[in-house]
């Protein structure tokens, strides 16, 4: 398939905007809380049903069915309703949004269900010029008890107790309630449609320190036994190595590390096995270990050993099993390590840098708020009735906090209007907002194993914000497809981040990134990345196990699951990054050369004049350094970034990128394309590699060229350096240091008639002296 074009760069800017926060739409006096001044004031019309007394009976038991239906023009909301009951209690709340109110006047109806037809039993009528207004932190309006009327107008039997309000998305009653716009969401439904906040679990380090076993009955087989232990905390297996010791009592003094989450529901089980055979390991003894009686450690302090009995489980009497005790033992030193910050996120953009355990939390430094105002342009992501649509949702996640808005259906310009807050412990640290299509509107098992769909998401580093300054802008939602980079539309984001202590903020910076367990007993980069895996996967079945759920491919997208998976168009990214980084390097060093070849005779002359004065005074090379690199910062605060960073297609290489690459990127792994693709692929990695080798060896030739100054492995070219060194010792022993840093500068600064093409005589030296690749096949 051929990619289409792409969209023009200025597509995917970053678009500042205006909005009316928290202004307005009540009147004259009223106005918002603080709580919501980051949001639009969207207006609503609610009614809280209570409860209802004294219905009359409509069959022939004496009772009835009642329920009750709330109208408002086109809008109809019905409660729950209950069989036989004279007295129900509901206790429903129905949000109208102002904007479609169409109609004067509210039905509250009480009816009767029924087979055929439901019967009418009474209504309530309030005209919307007379309903209350009422702003939090106001109290709630006290629901009163109204006379059922009949369609004429005249009173009959019943009472229904009913509280009716004009308020604002900032009402208490707003996230529970049945709203206008989901009018065609079945009640199944309507829990995976309304806003939430969810928490991560409490995820602790498990360290399993393996030191050995005693007394194992081992099976009598020619040769030295080999005996390992395997260890299982839920789906993580991670074995230790053979033991090097051949006795009925190995010893292995291991690490493993495992990741677990509060509540513990999994125990830890050791297995200690003796292979007998290829593929084929034996069962020489089980020890199971309850996770809440391990110990807790927030330090590096020891933790006392302990030695644990092994049972075996043997056959008897064909399928029946029966546990074995006997004197087999293992020692252990088991700890729950709480001085770690468990990774879940990548550590380029992680939201939260603390220690597992709380007691080792330092003080918040500030707030962060964030207002998710709208999105406009959004496309449709799949068809219902013929007919594209979009029914979108967004997720925000900072520390251990996620937030997920209300559903907003077949809309592509929603407009949310939320506002959620998060504790900030670490100014360096990324706040990601996510866009998703909401494929589960039918509720329970209806959705056939459908996904929500990936709109897209931004990432905002709260570093590079300015403190009580609210930024509103219009962020692109980009995502990567195999066709190219595709923008699925903007989200409308309003952002502040407050500081309470300056100083304390500051001083983070002095403080480091991670706490300093991963320091002072620091865990490798395998380990690190298992661990990350397995910690993904706890969270996203976790939160995966709510009410209603964040779903798995919600929560995988939102920490960036795949991040660290094979990608020629991020290889060529990050190698245009290196690039970057030193091009100021390359620009210095092409500046010099100028100077060096006399192109500005002037510009020449002042860095002549400039050197004789720091090598006269070499006590203002340092304060020079410093004072001018403050300039340089100086100078450069007038074009600093007024914006927040947002997704760069031209730095992300996605605009570039070859559909062959993309559809690399996006394959499984293990590989699911045809042998010839693989093939290719595999043939074209050969050819980067093929030159990342060439530069190695390179890289490793000049160190070698280096170390043979003085291994004597030349031993004329030694001799010749061990000649120069002594005479460079003699003469800057008797010739003052000055001096030879003049003649040293005017050497290198020498006009270019005194220059010569060819290499200079240290150059040539350098060059001849030997390395290793001769010795290699």
């Amino acid at each position: 398939m051929q990619r289409p074009f792409p969209l023009p760069q200025e597509d995917f800017s970053l678009k500042e905007t205006a909005p009316r926060l928290g202004g307005g739409g009540l009147g004259g006096g009223d106005k918002l809380t603080n709580t919501y001044d980051l949001v639009e004031q969207m207006q609503y019309l609610y009614v809280r049903v209570v409860k209802a007394k004294d219905l009359p009976a409509k069959d022939v038991t004496g009772s009835c069915d009642p329920y009750v239906e709330v109208k408002l023009g086109n809008y109809k909301g019905t409660t729950r309703h209950f069989e036989k009951k004279t007295n129900p209690e509901w206790n429903q709340v129905f949000a109208f949004s102002k904007d479609r109110i169409q109609a004067s006047v509210v039905e509250v109806v009480v009816k009767d269900k029924d087979f055929v037809k439901d019967d009418f039993m009474g209504m309530v009528l309030f005209d919307l010029n007379e309903i209350p207004k009422r702003v939090p932190p106001d109290s709630p309006l006290a629901p009163q008890w109204y006379r059922l009327e009949d369609r004429k107008g005249e009173k009959v039997k019943g009472e229904l107790m009913l509280a009716v309000w004009m308020g604002t998305q900032a009402d208490e009653a707003f996230p529970d309630a049945w709203h206008s716009d989901a009018a065609t969401v079945p009640g199944d439904g309507l829990a995976n449609i309304r806003s939430k906040v969810y928490l991560s679990p409490k995820l602790w380090y498990v360290r399993v320190n393996i030191i050995e076993a005693q007394d194992l009955l081992l099976n009598a087989k020619p040769g030295f036994p080999e005996v390992f232990v395997k260890a299982t905390i839920g789906n993580q297996t991670l074995r230790t190595r053979i033991s090097p010791s051949r006795c009925p009592n190995p010893m292995w003094n291991e690490d493993l590390m495992f990741v677990v989450a509060e509540p513990f529901e999994e125990h830890l089980i050791l297995s200690v096995e003796e292979r007998i055979g290829p593929n084929k390991d034996e069962v020489l003894g089980k020890a199971v270990i309850h996770l809440q009686k391990v110990e807790r450690r927030f330090d590096c302090r020891v933790i006392n050993s302990r030695w644990y009995h092994l049972e075996k489980h043997v056959t008897a009497d064909g399928e029946q099993k029966k546990e074995v005790k006997f004197a087999s033992r293992i020692h252990l030193r088991l700890c729950l390590d709480g001085g770690y910050h468990v990774l879940d996120e990548s550590t380029h953009y992680s939201s939260d840098l603390r220690p597992t355990a709380k007691q080792l939390w330092k003080p918040s430094i500030g707030i962060l708020e964030l207002g998710i105002l709208t999105a406009q342009g959004l496309l449709p992501m799949k068809t219902k009735d013929g007919r594209g649509t979009t029914d979108a949702y967004c997720v925000a996640k900072y520390g251990q906090k996620w937030v997920r808005t209300r559903t907003i259906i077949d809309s592509f310009s929603p407009k949310w209007n939320e506002q959620y807050t998060w504790e900030v412990y670490d100014p360096c640290t990324v706040i990601t907002v996510g866009v998703f299509d909401n494929c589960h509107l039918q509720g329970g098992d209806k959705a056939n194993g459908a996904k929500d769909n990936r709109i897209g998401k931004v990432r905002i580093r709260l570093s590079t914000l300015e403190t009580d300054k609210v930024y509103t802008h219009s962020y692109p939602l980009l995502v990567l497809h195999t066709t190219g980079v595709k923008k699925m539309g903007e989200v409308h984001l309003a952002v502040r981040f407050s500081c309470s202590s300056l100083l304390n903020m500051l001083h983070t910076y002095s403080r480091p990134l991670l706490p300093k367990m991963h320091y002072l007993h620091p865990l490798t980069v395998t380990q690190l990345d298992y661990l990350r895996h397995q910690s993904t996967q706890i969270v996203s079945t976790r939160l995966g196990r709510a009410e209603p759920p964040l779903r798995k491919e919600v929560v995988e997208y939102m920490l960036d699951v795949g991040s660290h998976m094979w990608s020629m168009r991020r290889s060529k990214a990050n190698f245009f990054r290196i690039i970057n980084v030193l091009s100021g390097l390359i620009a210095t060093g092409r500046w010099f050369g100028q100077i060096c070849l006399w192109k500005n005779p002037i510009t020449t002359v002042l860095i002549h004049v400039l050197y004789v004065i720091l090598v006269l005074y070499p006590e203002l090379i340092l304060p020079t350094m410093f004072l001018y690199l403050f300039l340089i910062g100086v100078w450069y605060y007038r074009w600093r970034p007024r914006k927040p960073p947002h997704m760069d297609t031209r730095l992300s290489h996605a605009d570039t990128a070859h559909p062959d690459e993309l559809d690399e990127e996006f394959d499984t792994f293990p590989t699911s394309r045809p042998p010839e693709i693989v093939r290719m692929r595999y043939d074209r990695l050969r050819s980067v590699a093929g030159r990342v080798q060439t530069v190695v060896g390179d890289l490793a030739t000049q160190g070698e060229r280096f170390q043979s100054l003085l291994s004597w492995r030349d031993p004329r070219a030694t001799a010749l350096f061990l000649i120069f060194c002594l005479a460079a010792a003699i003469v800057l022993y008797v010739t003052p240091f000055q001096v030879v840093a003049l003649l040293t500068g005017f050497y290198v600064l020498r006009h270019p008639r005194f220059r010569h093409r060819l290499p200079s005589v240290p150059l040539n030296f350098f060059r001849r002296l030997p390395a290793r690749t001769d010795s290699m096949l």
